[in-house]
């Protein structure tokens, strides 16, 4: 089993230039984190407090932005199989 063992969260500056980085709007940002709403994605760059990304969104985000659509669309496939889509 593949696992990802040393996880560091990106820091609110390190989302907020990703954000830059692809012209997103909050809105944007919080569909490819899986949120929803803009209001959500600014809870993890422009609080007092800011949320830490869990490992899981991350990687989630990741994979949107990283993989080509058929390597998509063999994840949303092994999703189907196992009932959670």
């Amino acid at each position: 089993m593949k696992c990802i063992d040393h996880y560091a969260p990106p820091t609110p500056a390190d989302l907020s230039r990703l954000k830059d980085q692809l012209g997103f709007t909050s809105e944007q940002m919080a569909r490819l984190a899986g949120l929803a709403q803009g209001g959500q994605w600014r809870k993890y760059t422009g609080t007092q407090t800011p949320r830490v990304m869990g490992q899981h969104m991350h990687f989630y985000m990741a994979a949107l932005l990283t993989l080509p659509p058929d390597q998509l669309e063999r994840v949303f496939d092994c999703m189907r199989e196992q009932g959670l889509i």
